[in-house]
């Protein structure tokens, strides 16, 4: 199987398991995935297909270039989102890419990220629909969230779907690399869901479960008093720990069990 084939295989269970509604992550039409086919292009959820059920016709190819040039040419009408993301299918096929194509080609082009998950989790958008989110969501309250969610999500307020959104999610996530000095693993979007970035499939999957349990444990606490949130030391320590990368990189996928570490003998 060559890379390409084993890449929608890959994004079909991928999206298969986030629409899985016992997950309560999607319903209906909700969500769109992604994931990089090659240089020049990538795979994105026809617009109206369904998580749960989706195959390798759900899903259409589209040129990274006409998209990500739209991007960066002004102000723009829906005629020319509608004619660019036509001009940028590959193939000859009625189905139309999601809306949200334009977020899922950026987010492909940042380092290491090959596969991305957007979807609407019912225990996270409590939060992002509240009056208050993004204070409450401000800090770190247990281990494996710093580890499977990053040491901080990107924060996006709500903007409409499509062009707009897009580019304001490339310059908060230009703000967090500025910042941290990494790629993102994870994007809050303000009364719409999540984005979850992964160089595999599973990175997206344990990603979009670990913040469903965050979202869960986070509403729990004010039963209590509210969260105890780390401190910015303590979350960074966990976030550098050499054996907290090496679980990770198991629970992703992206290390065999007995690997050695880069740079080591084994």
């Amino acid at each position: 199987m060559d890379n390409i084939s084993q890449a929608i295989d890959q994004l079909v269970a991928m999206s298969r398991h986030l629409g899985e509604p016992q997950r309560d992550y999607v319903i209906l039409g909700e969500g769109n995935t992604s994931a990089r086919a090659d240089e020049e292009t990538f795979w994105v959820k026809a617009s109206g297909a369904q998580l749960c059920n989706i195959d390798a016709q759900g899903f259409v190819r589209v040129r990274f270039g006409p998209v990500l040039a739209l991007l960066d040419a002004g102000d723009v009408t829906e005629e020319d989102v509608k004619h660019t993301l036509a001009e940028a299918t590959v193939g000859d096929t009625k189905l139309r890419p999601s809306t949200e194509a334009f977020m899922h080609a950026l987010l492909l082009q940042l380092q290491d990220v090959h596969f991305v998950g957007h979807t609407h989790p019912t225990a996270v958008n409590a939060i992002l629909c509240a009056r208050h989110p993004k204070p409450v969501l401000r800090g770190r309250l247990f281990p494996d969230e710093i580890v499977c969610c990053g040491v901080a999500p990107v924060w996006v307020p709500f903007v409409p779907p499509g062009v707009a959104l897009a580019r304001r999610i490339r310059q908060n996530v230009e703000a967090f690399i500025a910042r941290y000095g990494e790629r993102p693993r994870s994007i809050l979007l303000q009364n719409h869901g999540l984005i979850a970035l992964g160089a595999t499939p599973a990175e997206v999957q344990n990603t979009t479960a670990m913040w469903v349990k965050t979202a869960r444990i986070l509403a729990g606490t004010f039963q209590f008093g509210g969260p105890h949130y780390l401190t910015a030391t303590q979350v960074q320590e966990i976030h550098t720990r050499a054996d907290e990368k090496y679980r990770k990189s198991l629970l992703d996928g992206t290390r065999e069990r007995g690997e050695p570490d880069a740079g080591t003998t084994p």
